[in-house]
């Protein structure tokens, strides 16, 4: 897209643009209004999913773009989700779900790695589709990815551009013809198993933990979730100069702590549990000893409020009156509630209950990051957030105290700790692949070491370019085939190439008859000589590299061969050792290589070498398709014997 440029500076950031099809001119005014209420629409329809939400670092939101040289106005946002993943990918959802609820609606989303949807399909896309012609080619249209393609000649389709097609050429594309420009089942497939589960995923990614907290933090939480997010991220990007700030708390008394339970998304939970920390002495956060059973709840909630204490040190107490006035006051709100409440929002709780002012909180929050989200220069700070709310706020700690005896059980956290077959169980289903079943001992007895020379054969024939060699997607994919005639005769052309080769290889019999009977003699005649020189060129090849043969043949590396005879006398049983090994080496001398077997041989020795782990024997075979099973011989062999 045009505006692609800035991504390139803006690290772990995705952005998302909505266009209203058909692309007819219109007044801007009256179609900047249409847009502002579309976008109204959408934020409160989603809203039941997005406002819970903890978002990483920016939250999910949308705001008008005016038109800008080619590309027409339309609804943009930018949010950067920094370490959690999986944001970006929630996003996606939200993006392909507002398609389809709006089908007069197309997509476009990008992040700062381009267009990372076809990188996540990266193994089924066409082979004319790369990095240089995808802009303006990826979309999405009533839920569906679409993926406008490339004439495969020019002319064929009149209505596809040659080169990548610009924002109007590919909304035209779109309206006109939505059939034709739908992406392939088997891309549609990848991006679909990466956002599948959504949104029930979303309450499998949350970590709910006990933490001894200031009451103050603990009251900020309980209406104000989120910005559970904000102080972790704090605390795990904290520099020396913001550790000054928690030497001695101002904010966030350690006299004040209460025990709560506060509800982290699984990325914000790692990064808080995995970092060490010791507190200041003068900071007043003593911790009890690791065997204490409640250390996990006193650690978590020291490195929280060492967080919040972070934030609030980055801003003055007596900072600008607009922003605060902005945080409360928007002719926008009253029109975003009754649209909540349409769309029952509140779920026919009692209006001022609990329950419903904890949602209308919530409300608010996510109408002021994301619907009416102010300008950088107004927009607040989390720590400037937070001391407005403990300025307006009021709580009372002995009833949070009480609530102390009623805490949920927190969740377990043994996901942290992955198992070498839970990790390779991820990563086969991050490739698309089924989960591989446990191999049995009969099917290790019985597995056919012949699948690895035939893929390797396979690979071999493959055609490589300057892009590098094709990995075949099965082993079996094509029979493996080999003419000897065409490889003696480049075997020929390279030992003895002579003028009146190239124009008398295509001559048969019928053209020799042709020719005049002087010319035929004297052809003949250089033939028979040159068809001698060559078979002598060959004999006097074929002699050396026999000599050659037999000087290797007492040597480490002719001994390193595994022949064809040295197989067929291990195959019979006999008493007298000695003598075998004497014919054996004294046989080998013109026996020919069994190449299958010491290509199988060096391939299972250097597998059995890397002891479980990833190298280039594996990873060559798994490109190919070929699963070896695990080597449950430790005895030390050197070469695998022949059934």
């Amino acid at each position: 897209m045009e505006e692609n440029t800035k991504l390139a500076t803006m690290e772990d950031t995705v952005e998302y643009h909505l266009f209203l099809i058909p692309d007819e001119l219109r007044d801007p005014e009256k179609h900047k209004e249409i847009l502002q209420k579309y976008i109204e629409r959408i934020m409160t329809q989603f809203a039941p999913m997005l406002a819970p939400y903890i978002w990483q670092n920016q939250p999910f939101n949308l705001r008008y773009n005016p038109g800008k040289g080619n590309v027409p106005a339309h609804m943009f946002g930018v949010t950067k989700f920094g370490d959690n993943i999986e944001d970006e990918w929630f996003i996606v959802y939200i993006v392909k779900q507002i398609t389809k609820e709006f089908p007069e609606l197309v997509a476009r989303i990008e992040d700062n790695d381009g267009e990372f949807l076809l990188i996540e399909a990266a193994d089924f896309l066409p082979k004319w589709l790369d990095p240089e012609n995808s802009a303006n080619r990826v979309f999405f249209q009533r839920g569906e990815l679409c993926l406008i393609p490339a004439p495969r000649k020019p002319g064929t389709m009149s209505w596809l551009p040659t080169t990548p097609p610009t924002v109007p050429q590919a909304l035209n594309i779109i309206s006109t013809h939505p059939e034709e420009i739908l992406a392939s089942e088997s891309i549609r497939a990848a991006v679909n198993r990466r956002i599948r589960g959504y949104p029930e995923k979303i309450q499998a990614s949350l970590h709910r933990a006990h933490c001894f907290l200031p009451a103050s933090i603990v009251a900020l939480l309980k209406q104000h979730p989120r910005l559970v997010a904000a102080g972790v991220q704090a605390f795990y990007l904290r520099d020396p100069i913001d550790l000054r700030a928690c030497r001695v708390f101002k904010t966030f008394l350690p006299e004040t702590r209460i025990m709560t339970s506060v509800t982290f998304t699984k990325c914000l939970y790692a990064q808080l549990v995995q970092q060490r920390f010791v507190p200041d002495r003068r900071s007043g956060y003593k911790m009890p000893p690791p065997s204490h059973p409640q250390y996990r709840a006193h650690e978590l909630g020291m490195k929280l409020a060492h967080g919040f204490e972070i934030l609030c040190s980055k801003c003055s107490p007596h900072f600008s009156e607009s922003k605060k006035s902005f945080m409360t006051t928007s002719p926008l709100w009253a029109g975003f509630l009754e649209s909540l409440k349409k769309n029952d929002y509140f779920k026919g709780l009692i209006e001022g209950s609990a329950q419903y002012q904890a949602r209308l909180e919530m409300a608010k929050n996510y109408f002021q990051l994301s619907v009416n989200r102010p300008e950088s220069s107004l927009a607040m700070s989390p720590g400037e957030e937070i001391l407005t709310l403990l300025q307006t706020m009021p709580f009372d700690i002995e009833e949070l105290k009480k609530e102390e005896a009623n805490l949920p059980p927190e969740d377990d956290d043994q996901w942290l700790d992955l198992s070498p077959d839970q990790l390779d169980q991820l990563l086969q289903e991050v490739a698309g692949k089924k989960e591989a079943e446990p191999t049995s001992k009969k099917e290790e007895q019985n597995y056919d070491l012949n699948q690895v020379s035939e893929s390797m054969k396979a690979f071999i024939s493959k055609v490589s370019t300057h892009k590098g060699a094709e990995l075949p997607r099965e082993p079996s994919e094509a029979p493996i085939t080999f003419d000897a005639d065409s490889f003696l005769n480049y075997f020929d052309k390279i030992l003895g190439p002579s003028p009146h080769e190239s124009d008398s290889d295509d001559l048969d019999e019928e053209d020799f008859e042709c020719l005049d009977s002087d010319d035929d003699l004297d052809l003949k005649t250089e033939a028979a000589g040159e068809e001698a020189s060559v078979k002598g060129t060959l004999n006097n090849l074929k002699s050396y590299m026999a000599q050659m043969d037999r000087e290797l043949a007492y040597t480490s590396i002719g001994k390193s061969f595994t022949t064809q005879k040295q197989m067929e006398s291990l195959s019979q049983t006999t008493n007298n050792n000695s003598d075998e090994e004497d014919s054996g080496a004294g046989g080998s001398v013109m026996t020919p290589v069994d190449v299958d077997l010491n290509l199988v041989s060096n391939i299972l020795e250097s597998y059995s070498s890397q002891a479980g782990l990833a190298g280039p024997a594996s990873n060559l075979l798994q490109s190919m398709g070929v699963q070896l099973p695990d080597n449950s011989d430790h005895r030390p062999t050197s070469k695998p014997t022949q059934e």
